[in-house]
């Protein structure tokens, strides 16, 4: 439509000019030269009134009417330039054809009609004045059926043209919906996925991905000071594609992730794909299988290791108190006790691993829980062991069962005074509860100040039977682990500056239902 207005403007402009200069009184009949000069005026008037306030195809009887002025204002025009040698018939096809293309159907075809019938009656009505015109009729002939091929021919290629239009815009739609539904679902996939270029801004990143780094507005930024370990493991796998790279810990939460790359080569722009995938829940679940065939086997061997062991223990019992044995066969029978000890106590951590119950959450205010427990901690305590409570925020609630968080509670705080009277004559342990800044889920650490662990061995402290005491049997901690995750909260290690060791709990959000 704007084509046609600007082409109609053009022709309404070239006449007015024709009809001003003197270049008319040559080319057009004397007699009718006024008409073709006000003729063409109107044409440009009505052509400007045309523009300003049309601007819509969408509306048939406006277009039509358009169309249906411009071709008989054009025959009009044929008729004042004395007909078919003025040339102004083939402007009235050039006319039909683009109202072909705005219409369509029978009423494109009603316009070719007019325009064919206007050339023929406007020269047969010219021949009557002018006898010179009479020759015109083949040439009016010619221009008539140009109408109607001008108009059959727009159609048909009006018609292709909207086919493929139409299918255009259904591959765009179909395009446009793979592209929303491939978006919802790497927004939902629980790998993260990060496009990095080639300074190492972050270009797309979906919900996991941002989760696991800990920030909600990466994308746009370079990634380097949010995760520099991540890098760190992108610049060794550059340098050696092949290498296995170890997991990476999450800053947030601990998690262990497992980053892959991909490098994407569009023309000169380097794109790097990275997925990272929480390699902790297949460790879980790894160590879930092996404890559950563990435990069906010490289910079922059980009995047959228990008895000969508490006959084997009743025996260097009876032996210990016979007044006939030395101080060194006294000592190898204490031995034989205390180990028979430490065995029972295996069987029945195991045991309690293939035999632990659901868990069964309860809402909880972990404020005044935690204060129950350390007033029965303290009442309960040995001399020389001291247990301390800080809380910062209110509305410290969450979802947990409590003889579970009491297991879990008991284990650490044991564990750290423990290792915190190998450094001082008095055993220390520190709890914490505060809500986390990130999260906004309610914490609790528990602090200690003895030696701390290994950097070597902070990997596998939460291993089953992985333990560094001659007595200890590696599963209070697994278990521990065990007995959160079951309440949807997370325990991890994190170590102290100031020396000790930290273990943090994560509570779950006290909306969330436990399963």
């Amino acid at each position: 439509m704007r084509l046609y207005h600007f082409y109609r403007l053009l022709i309404g402009l070239a006449l007015v000019l024709l009809v001003s200069s003197d270049l008319d009184g040559h080319l057009l009949d004397i007699t009718h030269t006024q008409l073709f000069y006000y003729g063409s005026w109107v044409y440009l008037i009505l052509n400007i009134i045309a523009i300003a306030s049309m601007h819509r195809t969408d509306h048939l009887l406006p277009v039509f009417s358009l169309a249906l002025f411009d071709v008989a204002q054009l025959s009009l025009l044929f008729y004042a330039a004395g007909g078919t040698p003025s040339g102004i018939g083939n402007l009235i096809i050039v006319a039909v054809a683009v109202a072909n293309i705005l219409l369509r159907g029978r009423i494109g075809i009603l316009i070719a009609a007019v325009a064919a019938t206007g050339i023929i009656y406007l020269t047969f009505y010219l021949s009557i004045s002018h006898t010179a015109a009479s020759n015109q009729y083949m040439q009016a002939g010619i221009l008539g059926s140009l109408c109607f091929a001008a108009a059959f021919f727009v159609q048909g290629l009006s018609r292709r043209l909207r086919a493929s239009e139409f299918l255009a815009e259904q591959r765009a739609a179909d395009v446009a919906n793979l592209e929303e539904i491939s978006a919802l679902i790497i927004q939902r996939m629980h790998t993260g996925i990060l496009v990095l270029d080639a300074e190492h801004r972050v270009l797309q990143a979906n919900h996991a991905a941002l989760t696991m780094i800990g920030s909600e507005t990466l994308i746009g930024r370079i990634v380097d000071p949010y995760f520099p370990t991540l890098i760190s493991h992108f610049e060794q796998w550059r340098n050696n594609p092949s290498l296995h790279s170890n997991p990476i810990q999450s800053a947030l939460n601990g998690a262990q992730l497992q980053a892959t790359f991909v490098k994407l080569q569009h023309n000169n722009n380097l794109q790097i794909l990275v997925f990272l995938d929480d390699s902790s829940l297949l460790s879980q679940q790894a160590q879930q299988l092996k404890l559950a065939s563990l435990g069906r086997l010490t289910a079922g061997i059980a009995h047959e290791i228990r008895n000969p062991l508490g006959a084997i223990s009743h025996a260097a019992q009876l032996l210990h108190e016979s007044p006939n044995l030395d101080v060194a066969d006294q000592r190898l029978t204490q031995i034989i006790q205390d180990q028979s000890r430490r065995m029972n106590t295996v069987i029945e951590n195991v045991l309690q691993l293939s035999r632990q119950r659901q868990a069964e959450p309860q809402w909880l205010d972990l404020k005044s829980w935690l204060n129950s427990f350390v007033s029965e901690f303290r009442s309960n305590a040995a001399p020389l062991r001291a247990l301390h409570l800080t809380t910062k925020g209110r509305n410290l609630h969450t979802r947990m069962d409590p003889d579970q968080l009491n297991q879990v509670l008991m284990n650490l705080v044991e564990n750290g005074m423990r290792y915190s009277k190998k450094l001082n004559p008095q055993s220390q342990v520190w709890l914490h509860l505060y809500r986390h800044p990130k999260t906004a889920l309610p914490t609790l650490e528990v602090h200690d100040d003895g030696p701390g662990v290994p950097l070597a061995e902070q990997h596998s402290i939460f291993e089953p039977f992985f333990t560094t005491e001659n007595k200890g049997t590696g599963l209070g901690l697994y278990i521990s682990r065990e007995l959160c995750e079951s309440n949807q909260a997370r325990l991890d290690f994190t170590p102290r500056d100031s020396g000790g060791s930290c273990f943090r709990i994560t509570f779950a959000h006290p909306h969330t239902l436990s399963t």
